[in-house]
């Protein structure tokens, strides 16, 4: 009796241990499971995401471009006509008679050096000559009078005039100061237009033309100012970097007053007109017995097949030249095919593998010619 007693205790025991075994795990298993759901739903959620990458159908948008057949420039903006006012002569200064600033004719004096020697030389030719006229030959007369030009055009040398109607700007002289030869006292501008003359690379030459619009751009001012193009020489010139170009002149006739000889600019010939064009990518257009079509997407994600007109415009997108607007959204209707670099080394290695297949021979039992051993 001793005996069962004690093995009824035992065997309670056993399932007290069980049970609070059973309990200890039970956390574990939970977490276990919950750590196995998690891992299949994002296992299924990537290959979701995956799928739905491979079967995604791509939207495109016409959209709305400005074309322009340009030519682009660059350079620094100059006075029409500009003087610099320098001395011929060496030569104390006897008379200044315009002043900074002031409008000037063409002709008209602008500094006189003293001109003593020159006019004395010139009179005592003068009355030499018309002694001559009495005793002297024809031949004699004709050397004088050579003479007498050469010493006209000394006492000019002595002056300093204006060579076209302008401004007088950068005046530095006054009356008793001493001039040497070549020495600038000023300048002399004309500003009723100004000009730019720009390089233009030769294969862009025979697509000028005079009177093109001329676009420029001045740091100093802010917008654009309209010029044209005035011609351009018929030789061309090799510059220090070794390129052939020929230096074209545009004009401005009306300017900003912000804008002074000088400054730099950038800008542009125009060729043709702007023009607007709708655009979209390649990939948007289908083909039905040689004519082109689109799926036109509406709000409600519903499509609708339509034919239009299109031309080549780059490697990647195509012109709408009718049936579609801007902003017309686009199913896409081409796969993206393999680039050529990517798709001839793939053939090339495909190739390589034939041939060393070829090189290697059939497999024992196999083509060959020969056949199975002993039939």
């Amino acid at each position: 009796m001793a005996a069962v007693t004690k093995k009824r205790i035992n065997a309670k025991m056993s399932d007290k241990r069980k049970k609070v075994k059973s309990k200890s795990n039970f956390p574990k298993i939970i977490a276990a499971i919950i750590l196995s759901v998690f891992f299949i739903a994002l296992i299924l959620i990537l290959a979701r995401v995956l799928l739905n990458k491979n079967d995604s159908t791509e939207i495109y948008r016409v959209k709305k471009e400005v074309s322009e057949d340009v030519i682009e420039i660059a350079g620094n903006i100059s006075a029409a006509n500009e003087q610099s006012l320098q001395a011929l002569d060496d030569g104390k200064v006897t008379g200044v008679y315009v002043s900074e600033g002031q409008h000037v004719k063409k002709g008209q004096l602008i500094l006189q050096l003293d001109d003593t020697t020159q006019q004395d030389n010139l009179a005592n030719l003068d009355y030499y000559i018309e002694q001559k006229k009495v005793t002297g030959s024809v031949k004699e007369l004709e050397l004088l009078y050579v003479q007498r030009k050469s010493l006209v055009q000394k006492v000019k040398d002595r002056q300093i005039v204006a060579t076209f109607d302008g401004i007088i700007v950068d005046l530095d002289i006054a009356v008793g100061d001493y001039l040497e030869a070549k020495d600038s006292i000023g300048t002399l501008v004309d500003l009723s237009y100004l000009k730019a003359e720009v390089e233009i690379a030769e294969t862009d030459v025979s697509r000028l033309v005079s009177g093109q619009t001329v676009e420029f751009t001045f740091p100093a001012y802010d917008g654009t100012v309209d010029g044209y193009l005035v011609g351009y020489p018929a030789i061309g010139e090799i510059t220090s970097r070794g390129a052939t170009v020929v230096n074209a002149v545009a004009r401005i006739d009306d300017y900003p007053e912000e804008i002074l000889p000088n400054y730099s600019f950038t800008g542009k010939i125009r060729l043709s007109d702007p023009e607007e064009l709708l655009l979209v990518d390649r990939m948007a257009i289908g083909y039905d017995n040689g004519k082109a079509y689109v799926e036109k997407m509406s709000r409600s994600g519903e499509s609708e097949k339509i034919y239009v007109e299109v031309s080549p415009y780059g490697s990647s997108y195509v012109t709408i030249l009718s049936g579609l607007e801007e902003g017309d959204m686009l199913k896409q209707l081409q796969k993206s095919s393999i680039s050529g670099r990517f798709r001839n080394n793939k053939q090339n290695n495909k190739n390589k593998k034939e041939s060393n297949s070829d090189m290697m021979g059939p497999p024992p039992g196999m083509g060959g010619g020969g056949g199975m051993p002993g039939m």
